[in-house]
């Protein structure tokens, strides 16, 4: 089989290419190689697909590209995205309205022109904002307490326009704190790993109380790999573990799985970010087969033995 892969050289990206290759398909990964973080990072994401004979990798802007490579996948992987709630506000907002809205907008608009199985969309639990009921089911509200969970919640409408009057067979797909091997510079666990190493001070917004459903990058491509096979067009899905865990608690089991304390440093609380977050992931579970099974400590040994390597540390 044949996909497009957008983001492909990014965290979670370039691990769905690299199953995507074992399986036997033939890929197209994009990616703009944007500096939002380390391209060196990047870069290393995407070499071993690279040595594959059925990965071709295009360096293109899908916000103003020609996009004539999407003719060449049957399914399309839409995870290129400017990730992050913190960076979102003020005048960086541009890119957010620029890589998760138009971009988006511009893919859907050039796919309902073409027959394809699947388009699967990367949106994000940030869509449900500061909620008040939980577990979070996909018919739960959707209040973005962030730009940035405004314009993942804007790409999901934009999927639901472009499938209702065209029949572009869109699923959606709720991502929640995902982590593990290549996980980004700017998320929680990468940063408080690298303290560790770099002797740094790492920082906690807030009182560390805040409940988050982090999810093993392997059980979030499973997913994705699930709803390309099963995902019913039009439908949105999340993708969590079900488990609630505070940071502390998260920053606790890094500190055995490393034998190593991490110093803290506390700030008041950051705008945009929620204080909790929890899947229902019934639906995906029914529909789609999913069940999460990496465990906290699999994946947590996992991402720290991969910081060690890329910041060639034997610490």
């Amino acid at each position: 089989m044949r996909a497009v892969v957008t983001g492909a050289a990014g965290f979670i990206g370039s691990i769905l290419c690299e199953r995507l290759l074992k399986e036997g398909w033939k890929i197209i990964g994009v990616d703009c190689f944007r500096d939002y973080y380390s391209i060196e990072i990047k870069k290393k994401n995407i070499a071993n697909c690279l040595r594959s004979s059925n990965f071709t990798l295009i360096e293109e802007d899908i916000s103003i590209s020609s996009l004539d490579f999407i003719k060449e996948g049957d399914f399309i992987f839409h995870l290129a995205a400017q990730p992050g709630v913190r960076k979102s506000w003020g005048s960086e907002f541009q890119y957010y309205i620029n890589d998760n809205i138009v971009s988006t907008q511009r893919l859907l608009e050039k796919v309902k022109k073409i027959k394809i199985s699947k388009f699967i969309f990367a949106s994000s639990s940030s869509v449900y904002g500061q909620s008040k009921s939980f577990p979070l089911r996909e018919d739960s509200l959707t209040l973005p307490f962030s730009p940035y969970g405004v314009t993942k919640l804007a790409g999901e409408n934009l999927a639901i326009l472009y499938h209702g009057n065209f029949g572009v067979p869109v699923v959606s797909l709720r991502f929640f704190t995902v982590f593990g091997r290549r996980q980004r510079p700017d998320m929680a666990f990468h940063k408080a790993m690298k303290s560790i190493i770099t002797g740094e001070e790492f920082t906690v917004y807030g009182d560390g109380t805040q409940v988050r459903d982090f999810t093993h990058v392997d059980d979030t491509i499973e997913g994705i790999i699930l709803a390309a096979e099963r995902g019913k067009p039009g439908h949105i899905y999340n993708l969590g573990s079900e488990r609630e865990i505070t940071l502390v608690e998260a920053l606790n089991i890094i500190e055995k799985v490393t034998g190593k304390r991490i110093k803290i440093r506390k700030m008041q609380w950051a705008k945009g970010d929620v204080s909790k977050t929890l899947a229902s992931i019934e639906k995906a579970r029914k529909e789609l087969g999913y069940g999460p099974k990496k465990t906290m400590e699999e994946g947590i040994e996992e991402e720290w033995n991969w910081i060690k390597d890329i910041y060639n540390s034997n610490i």
